[in-house]
């Protein structure tokens, strides 16, 4: 081993000690590291954020390479370890390795020994979901009604205009019996009010005009063809099955693998929303607690502001605002701090920051806008530390058990005890086959809903699809797709739901008929326990 392989010197200088002292704490904690001051990390100088304030949300920021995602996959260990449930989205396919005990090594042995950490290889529960069976992953199901117009206009890029007519025609779909389940049902809705049948409707709902309708209709269309109509429809995902524990008493990792459908920002960073949105929905108020309930880590959080209407920012501003009331801790990870809004990133408490780097002058303006958003230090040179700051090392500061922020603290991150890369996919698969999840969620259901009591009124004669079977009855496999044409808006519903366009979007799921129609902050439908 040379020189600079030793293990460091135990000894702590006053100003380590210093800042790790505004670490402290009495209560459980997560362990990050080591403050590091002079060029070293210090091993009996710890940095921890109390666990009691892991709901008051939190950024991982840093360049691509600088190690956020393994900070992330050391948080999601240690909240599993206490025994809180973890919601991680999985853009890349690297956090499957939390299933698998890490490997030693020397680098590994290296890191503890500078961290003060008592490494252990360990394996933590991980649950794979993935949206609507797009990848590998027990399938996540949304049906439209819960989805809601706010939502899905994030998802289809709907201008204002475009937006507020979405939202009148849930409205209309609403008034008239026709429940929305999956792409199809809300296609038939929209085309209805196109035909000569429907645009006596259309002309009622005021502000709704038909070339706004045709250009959500192709928006549909197109959403389709990105996978959303495997996404929408039933049965729906029920956000109560994120809040596991093992039997061991640990919290399950429920990993979102988005590999599939990471060149789909759109749809994957507003389907996170939307599982935030229903939490927020269905989770009582719980007020200040020892530990989390659960915390939700927000990949690639600047997919989810970028372009968003004003509405959705502002609901996205007050779902984060709100939701550590009950017990719900939030951490966005994206490159930047710049990319997450203002008004989401001061309720941000608890801050890892890993290198910066300052190619171009915008690059050197984001750099200056971070350091302000910091406090005051004289331990550090905070924009030479953030753009020097080597890999597995960040800038930390965050809320201590009285709710004030700590010293920063230039920090050696410890490493984490689960693997550091992708399981196998066949080990990945036979997981997702022997998930209790798989029972409840694995096949599609089709039920009557819009398209079909649509096609009702057009053909009373012809019968509506399953329509004997009971409720829950699991109905006939989807109808297979056909690439989409596109929609006219010439001729009555007849012709339409007799074209091939129609037949070839199959259901891949329906209907939760006696839904709540109260909607929260997104739009969504509340459940009804």
């Amino acid at each position: 081993m040379s020189e600079d392989d030793a293990a460091p010197v135990t000894t702590t200088d006053d100003a380590a000690g210093r800042i790790a002292a505004g670490y402290a704490t009495a209560g459980p904690a997560v362990e990050l590291g080591a403050v590091m001051h002079d060029g070293r990390p210090h091993p009996g100088a710890a940095v921890r954020v109390p666990l009691a304030m892991l709901n008051r949300h939190g950024l991982i920021a840093g360049a691509t390479g600088t190690g956020k995602t393994k900070t992330l996959q050391l948080l999601a260990e240690q909240l599993s370890a206490a025994g809180v449930p973890v919601v991680v989205a999985d853009i890349k396919g690297d956090l499957s390795g939390l299933a698998r005990a890490g490997t030693p090594g020397d680098r590994i042995t290296q890191r503890a020994a500078q961290t003060g950490d008592q490494w252990q290889p360990t394996a933590y529960p991980v649950e794979f979901l993935a949206l609507g069976g797009l990848g590998t992953g027990v399938p996540v199901r949304c049906t439209l009604t819960d989805f809601g117009p706010l939502l899905l206009s994030k998802v289809l890029d709907l201008n204002a205009t475009q937006e507020s007519s979405l939202g009148l025609i849930y409205h209309y779909a609403d008034g008239a019996g026709l429940p929305l389940l999956d792409l199809q049902d809300l296609r038939a809705v929209v085309q209805w009010l196109l035909s000569d049948e429907g645009k006596p409707e259309l002309k009622n709902l005021g502000g709704l005009s038909t070339a706004t309708a045709g250009v959500i209709l192709r928006k549909l269309i197109a959403l389709a063809e990105l996978g959303g109509d495997v996404f929408f429809g039933e049965p729906e995902f029920d956000p109560a099955d994120l809040m596991r524990t093992a039997e061991d008493g640990r919290g399950v990792v429920t990993a979102v693998e988005l590999a599939a459908v990471q060149d789909r920002p759109a749809l994957f960073s507003t389907f996170l929303m939307w599982l935030l949105a229903e939490l927020f929905e269905e989770l009582p108020e719980v007020g200040d607690v020892d530990k989390p309930k659960l915390v939700f880590f927000f990949d690639e959080a600047h997919l989810l502001f970028s372009n968003a209407s004003k509405a959705f920012l502002e609901s996205v501003t007050q779902t984060v605002r709100l939701i550590r009331s009950k017990g719900v801790g939030i951490f966005f990870v994206t490159q930047n701090p710049t990319d997450v809004p203002s008004a989401v990133l001061g309720q941000l408490g608890n801050r890892v920051q890993h290198a910066l780097r300052t190619f171009t002058p915008e690059d050197a303006t984001a750099l200056r806008k971070t350091v302000s958003t910091f406090p005051r230090t004289a331990d550090y040179d905070l924009e030479e530390l953030l753009t020097g700051l080597g890999i597995g090392e960040a800038a930390v500061t965050v809320l201590s058990d009285r709710g004030t922020p700590t010293p920063v603290a230039w920090t050696m991150l410890r490493a984490p005890r689960s693997l550091m890369a992708p399981i196998e996919p066949a080990a990945m698969a036979e997981a997702v086959r022997s998930s209790p999840l798989q029972a409840k969620y694995g096949q599609p259901v089709d039920r009557d809903s819009a398209y079909e009591r649509l096609a009702a009124r057009v053909s009373p004669s012809r019968p509506t699809p399953d329509a004997e079977l009971p409720e829950n009855a699991e109905r006939s496999t989807p109808r297979r797709r056909a690439a989409p044409a596109p929609p006219s808006e010439e001729g009555g519903l007849s012709r339409v739901l007799e074209s091939p366009v129609f037949r070839s979007f199959a259901r891949s799921a329906a209907s939760a008929l006696g839904r709540e129609l109260t909607r929260g902050l997104f739009g969504t439908r509340r459940r009804r326990r």
